[in-house]
């Protein structure tokens, strides 16, 4: 009974930073609700017992990426909100849009052909307690989760990239004049 508790609270904010991080009109509000979401993902892993996890959650994740989100930010002035619709490329909205239906369909379609999913049983090499615990985790994260792993990163750099793009401000061409009210 308490784990399911424990599971639909975490649940409950885990869903709501995610929608915060999407919804946030402000760059600094979104990044902390990415941090009220894996503090969430941490009470998960601490219900399951996986209590090295959720500390690396809480540290690498929560701490270092979401502290480098919020230094990125700030060192940019993106702190407030903008008028995103002037955008450059007119076909970026529909571009978004294709690409998301096609990741939903590829989803889907892997959903319907997996054949043998997740059953709850032991795992084939063993359950990984004692002292081989870290070696064991870092030989499974590093074999088999290894392109896992180099996708996170590469999410990381480009939503990184993102706020740069977004905090760019425009330059003034020459021979036009500014808008006004946005004179340099």
């Amino acid at each position: 009974m308490v784990d399911t508790v424990v599971f639909i609270l975490a649940a409950a904010i885990c869903l709501t930073g995610a929608l915060g991080v999407i919804l946030a009109r402000n760059p600094v509000h979104s990044a902390l609700m990415l941090v009220m979401t894996l503090f969430g993902i941490a009470v998960q892993f601490v219900a399951l017992e996986a209590h090295f996890l959720a500390a690396v959650q809480v540290i690498v994740y929560a701490g270092a990426i979401v502290v480098l989100f919020l230094f990125v930010i700030m060192l940019l002035g993106v702190d407030r909100a903008q008028n995103l619709e002037l955008s450059v490329l007119p076909v970026q909205k529909w571009a978004a849009l294709v690409f998301a239906a096609g990741s939903l369909a590829i989803l889907a379609l892997l959903v319907m052909v997996v054949k043998e999913p997740v059953t709850g049983a032991e795992a084939i090499g063993g359950s990984a307690t004692g002292d081989e615990n870290v070696r064991l985790l870092a030989r499974s994260l590093f074999s088999d989760y290894v392109y896992a792993f180099e996708l996170t990163s590469l999410l990381l750099v480009i939503a990184v990239i993102g706020a740069v793009v977004l905090a760019r401000k425009p330059k003034n061409v020459v021979g036009v004049a500014p808008e006004p009210g946005n004179e340099a």
